[in-house]
């Protein structure tokens, strides 16, 4: 059968990506606690395209993808990329797995047990000479303006804060302690599962800690700097405004 995607396209047009997009996966990635966890992922795959090139083999993605759904996870994240450079004879390669990741976390007086979601994504480039690597983690936690605290005579105004992380890495690191590490940044942490003792200690504790959105992102990145494992990170923070229409935003970008 004739192979229409490798005929000659004569417009000389390259493409810098194509691939898939979107494609729903489970795979496996790595518990810090349990030893791996299954996750349903969400997945784009790109390769770059020479112009004398009709089209790319989209079968192959998905090929390749299931080769490695047992073990995605920062350590075959080279393999996975050069596998695409190599099967689809592609220059430039793309990925992006985006997935929920789940922690089991006791409330802070009951311990009563619940599973919290963070928003984790690995994106990874290869051009054959070097890789780019890159970790995101979105965490939530909870801040309390010192503002308000500071001019009211009783309360505060306290909100949800999502603090997005992307990170370069030199060695291998468990997703589980970047997120204390966001985690103890703000005014307090997010449980799924609270009980009225349990809420009395957070909404008291956070209240203790009152923290603007800029205090975020300066507190996880003098924590990040403490580390020599992140030569690059970008830290942006979000504050749900409980008292306006619109969000509070700060964002730190190592260089």
């Amino acid at each position: 059968m004739v192979d229409v995607q490798n005929l000659r396209d004569n417009r000389n047009i390259d493409i810098q990506k194509v691939g898939v997009k979107g494609i729903k996966y489970p795979i496996i990635v790595l518990d810090m606690s349990n030893g791996t966890q299954h996750v349903n992922a969400t997945i784009n795959m790109y390769v770059n395209l020479p112009h004398h090139f009709k089209g790319t083999h989209m079968s192959r993605f998905v090929e390749i993808l299931n080769d490695y759904r047992g073990e995605v996870n920062i350590r075959t994240f080279r393999r996975i990329l050069q596998q695409m450079r190599e099967r689809l004879n592609a220059e430039s390669a793309h990925i992006e797995i985006d997935f929920p990741y789940f922690i089991e976390k006791r409330a802070p007086v009951t311990k009563a047990k619940s599973l919290m979601e963070y928003r984790c994504c690995f994106c990874g480039e290869s051009n054959g000479s070097r890789v780019d690597f890159l970790v995101g983690i979105t965490v939530p936690v909870t801040t309390v303006c010192p503002c308000s605290k500071e001019i009211s005579s009783t309360g505060a105004h306290n909100q949800r804060s999502i603090v997005k992380l992307k990170l370069r890495f030199k060695k291998f690191f468990w997703i589980e302690d970047v997120i204390k590490l966001v985690e103890a940044s703000g005014s307090g942490e997010v449980y799924s599962l609270l009980k009225r003792p349990d809420e009395k200690y957070v909404t008291e504790k956070a209240f203790e800690k009152p923290m603007f959105v800029e205090d975020v992102v300066r507190a996880v990145a003098e924590k990040l700097n403490s580390q020599e494992n992140f030569p690059w990170y970008s830290i942006e923070a979000e504050n749900i405004e409980s008292i306006h229409n619109h969000s509070a935003y700060a964002f730190i970008e190592k260089t």
